[in-house]
């Protein structure tokens, strides 16, 4: 009887970790990594009801300076949110009306460089884990189990999303170092072979016996 129970508790708890996992998945947003060449604009388009609550995360991963121009406009084309050659910024802001929101990112101000940019556009709060449960019902422990696990894992998202960006950066910015100095000491190279060249030459011609002829005049 007891191995029933047990068996019983189980498979409880599988479902509702299964539950909680497909709707930690469920979540609406909108990430993405792109490549910005130079002296271009990408923009993108999201429909967005009155009054949800949304964030706009970005951060330049490679290229130049590690910046770029956003700008974040309602359906009638006002400005909420506009910065210049930020490396990376959240805002968070609440639709006002019904339509289709407008975010752009610019490297019009580079002329050689391309960027690498990462963006997370979260429209809305999280759905309820546990959507026919209201404020006035206690949750079992298992539930509150449930609830403790799915804010645990949408922090484990964050931080491995984060590091993810900051793992490519470095190695973008290691392999750039790297190529500077590869091309460094090719040159050195050059310069010391020339050098060295010069000096041999140089020294030659200091210990080079001059011959001297001389020229009799008979009467």
């Amino acid at each position: 009887m007891w191995r029933l129970q047990y068996l019983v508790k189980e498979f409880r708890w599988w479902s509702f970790l299964s539950f909680m996992l497909f709707s930690l998945g469920c979540v609406t947003a909108s990430e993405l990594t792109f490549e910005l060449p130079d002296n271009a604009k990408q923009c993108f388009y999201e429909d967005i009801t009155q009054g949800t609550k949304c964030t706009l995360e970005f951060q330049v991963i490679t290229g130049g300076h590690y910046d770029v121009d956003c700008r974040l406009e309602d359906p009638d084309g006002i400005v909420l949110y506009k910065e210049m050659k930020k490396q990376y910024d959240s805002f968070t802001f609440t639709a006002t009306r019904n339509g289709t929101y407008k975010f752009c990112f610019s490297n019009e101000f580079s002329t050689f460089t391309h960027k690498t940019v990462y963006f997370d556009f979260q429209v809305g709060d999280d759905p309820p884990l546990f959507p026919n449960v209201n404020g006035a019902t206690a949750l079992t422990q298992m539930e509150s189990s449930c609830v403790s696990i799915h804010e645990a894992l949408k922090s484990v998202i964050d931080y491995q999303t984060h590091f993810r960006l900051r793992e490519a950066q470095g190695r973008s910015r290691a392999e750039d170092l790297n190529s500077r100095v590869a091309y460094w000491s090719v040159g050195e190279a050059v310069i010391l072979l020339v050098v060295s060249i010069g000096q041999v030459f140089l020294l030659k011609s200091f210990f080079s016996d001059k011959r001297t002829t001389t020229t009799r005049v008979g009467s």
